[in-house]
Order: structure tokens, then C-alpha cells, then sequence
């Protein structure tokens, strides 16, 4: 992918000597690749430089933990402020 990236990048520069859009079409091009191309191993880790097997796993695993830990806390919430709806819906996703 790389390669082909950089090939279309260098036909762009060469066609930009006759119209200067060219060179900023290759511009955008290396931009949107940079950003969006190369996926998660262009990005800098959030470790400190620490590259680990784990990458960004803990903090993923963190923000589904809290996400979680949040919808459980509005389902406790809503139960307790409508116990006959919520008795309702247990009935109903019991049959």
C-alpha cells in the first residue's frame, strides 16, 4: 500500500511542474495517508515509549471497564427508581 502511495505521490510532483493543483493533490495524499493509511503503527503509543505486546490494550480494556461500570450503575439506578417497570420487563424477557 505504501509503495503504491508513494508512486502516485511522485506522478503527482512530476504532473505539478505544469500545474501546482498536482502538488497539492500529492500533498493531501501524503496527509490522508499519514493520517488514515498506515493505521495504529503510525500513531506514537500513549505509553511513554514503552512498546509492549499489550500496545493499547490496557486503555481500551480501561474505557470498556468504565463504560461497563457506568451502564450497570444507570441500569441499578433505573430499577431502583421503577421497580413495577422493571419487574415488568423481567417478566416479559423471562416468557
Amino acid at each position: 500500500m505504501g509503495a503504491i502511495v508513494m508512486a502516485g505521490t511522485a506522478v503527482l510532483v512530476v504532473l505539478g511542474f505544469g500545474n501546482h493543483l498536482y502538488w497539492l493533490a500529492a500533498v493531501a495524499v501524503l496527509f490522508l495517508y499519514m493520517q488514515y493509511g498506515r493505521g495504529t503503527s503510525a500513531t506514537p503509543s500513549k505509553g511513554g515509549g514503552s512498546s509492549s505486546g499489550g500496545g493499547m490494550m490496557p486503555s481500551d480494556y480501561r474505557a470498556y471497564r468504565d463504560r461497563r461500570d457506568k451502564q450497570a450503575k444507570w441500569e441499578r439506578r433505573y430499577r431502583r427508581e421503577r421497580p413495577f417497570e422493571s419487574r415488568r420487563q423481567e417478566r416479559e424477557k423471562s416468557k
